[in-house]
């Protein structure tokens, strides 16, 4: 595949970022198209490696040395045909994967892997701009009707997939938009919404009908909607916040990242939303607590807000700057990584656990106290043991919960009885059933808070096992064997 010495001659280059003055001082996307001709010589460094690793590590399946070979070769149709043959959204997975495939990369042994998830960007972008993706309707109708709850990338995949296969299929969203967390959860600068729209649009010329302000098992029974349809996919995500439950939660200006995050991309979007009741990071002092993706989504986005000062609290330790010896290749590297909105500002603190809050009079958060811990495993645990006197406080205007999701919310689940696994995740069997017949799941509401590549794969999946449910058999491809296998 490639250039039989491309990995030898050609270093790895991936997108060049806008500079940091400019880029925090507008919504726009932080990377830059990369030129056709780097991406060729990018895909030239993929070595005829016999076993592809990379595809151990997508969730996808993703033909990846296929498409690699065919960008270096020039050939940009075929390469997003096999693109699209494992991935119904390569212009969002190639801005918002972490990119497992990169880590199991056979390259990543002794080198910098190839730049895999910047070549599938760039074939995506390339189809897109010479007009090459179009919508395509089935060319027959089942006749069965489908409802697929939740338009995140789970219940979107699963809802192409469905419609490929000949099914009427009409996707229900809770919020007043398509799109679920792509819509509301992630920053403008890190995925722009016009190339959300842009596939939207295909989606719905392809024949799916998209309903907004359906909230399933709040506004709308869920065992209407069940008796109303052949059948059901759930893909409402898990959306339950993780809470910090210490003295001083009530306190004024503490409040979890999903409800920060939607209101900016709300006015991002155009809305108008008033002063009071708008969350805003401007000329505060800012302590997110949590150092995942979404803690990195909340410090880009106060900082292009104007906070006076930002500090990110995370619980466990610094990871290493490379791979211990416990963790090899082609294993996901437990390593310090630093993101585009870490560049640009902000300080984070490691081995932090949040005692309290202390406010003010009226009741505003006015201070965070907190301690370092170390971590011991007891019973093969993890336990943090707090370190004595390393207490301390730190002044805060705005404190943001980014610690996660327990699950689903329980409206669906409760109204229809749903079995739950030991995390609270929606179990499904083997064709992604859940306990109720014709009721299935898929992405984050049955596996827990997880990867976009796992929520497409599993959307995909999911629309699979509904067409054998509904037809007696499919021809939907399947690159997730097993639901109950997923978790």
């Amino acid at each position: 595949m490639g250039k039989i010495t491309g990995f030898l001659e050609i270093h790895r280059s991936k997108a060049k970022a806008r500079p940091i003055r400019e880029r925090i001082a507008d919504w726009h996307e932080v990377y830059l198209p990369v030129p056709e001709a780097e991406s060729r010589s990018q895909g030239a460094r993929c070595m005829d490696c016999s076993i592809p690793f990379c595809h151990q590590g997508c969730p996808l399946g993703n033909l990846i040395p296929d498409w690699n070979d065919l960008v270096y070769r020039n050939r940009w149709p075929a390469a997003i045909a096999r693109l699209h043959a494992t991935n119904n959204f390569p212009e969002w997975t190639g801005r918002l994967c972490p990119a497992p495939c990169e880590s199991a990369c056979v390259l990543g042994i002794n080198d910098d892997p190839v730049t895999i998830k910047g070549i599938e960007l760039a074939i995506v972008e390339h189809a897109f701009d010479e007009g090459w993706i179009t919508p395509e309707p089935p060319a027959s109708r089942t006749g069965k009707r489908v409802a697929v709850v939740g338009s995140g990338p789970a219940g979107l995949a699963a809802a192409q997939q469905l419609n490929r296969a000949g099914h009427l299929v009409t996707v229900l969203e809770r919020d007043d938009r398509i799109g679920g967390l792509l819509r509301y959860g992630i920053p403008e600068f890190k995925m722009e919404k016009r190339f959300l729209d842009r596939r939207l649009d295909v989606l719905e010329a392809e024949g799916i009908v998209f309903r907004t302000g359906v909230h399933v098992g709040v506004t709308h029974a869920a065992r209407e909607i069940v008796d109303e349809y052949d059948a059901v996919v759930l893909a409402g995500g898990a959306t339950k916040p993780r809470d910090l439950v210490v003295p001083g939660r009530e306190l004024g200006g503490i409040h979890f990242a999903m409800e920060y995050l939607t209101l900016q991309n709300r006015r991002c979007e155009g809305d108008e939303i008033p002063d009071d009741q708008f969350i805003t990071a401007a000329g505060k002092r800012v302590v997110i607590i949590g150092g995942g993706d979404t803690g990195a989504d909340c410090l880009g986005t106060v900082l292009r807000q104007g906070a006076r000062s930002v500090h990110q609290f995370e619980l466990l330790s610094r990871p290493p700057d490379g791979r211990s010896p416990g963790n090899p290749w082609p294993e996901w590297p437990n390593i310090f990584r630093v993101s585009a909105a870490h560049e640009e500002g902000g300080e984070r603190v490691y081995s932090v656990s949040t005692e309290r809050f202390t406010g003010t009079a009226d009741g505003r958060v006015a201070a965070l106290h907190g301690l370092k811990v170390a971590r011991a495993d007891v019973g093969g645990r993890p336990v943090f043991q707090p370190i004595p006197g390393s207490e301390f406080a730190m002044d805060a205007d705005l404190v943001l919960l980014a610690m996660g999701f327990t699950g689903p919310e329980r409206g669906i689940v409760d109204e229809l009885g749903l079995r739950v696994t030991e995390r609270g995740a929606v179990w499904t069997d083997e064709e992604w059933m859940t306990s109720v017949p014709g009721v299935f799941a898929a992405g984050d509401m049955q596996r827990g808070q997880s990867l976009i590549v796992w929520a497409i794969a599993e959307g995909r999946s999911a629309a699979a096992g509904v067409d054998r449910y509904l037809m007696g058999g499919t021809g939907l491809p399947a690159p997730v064997r097993s639901g109950a296998a997923a978790r």
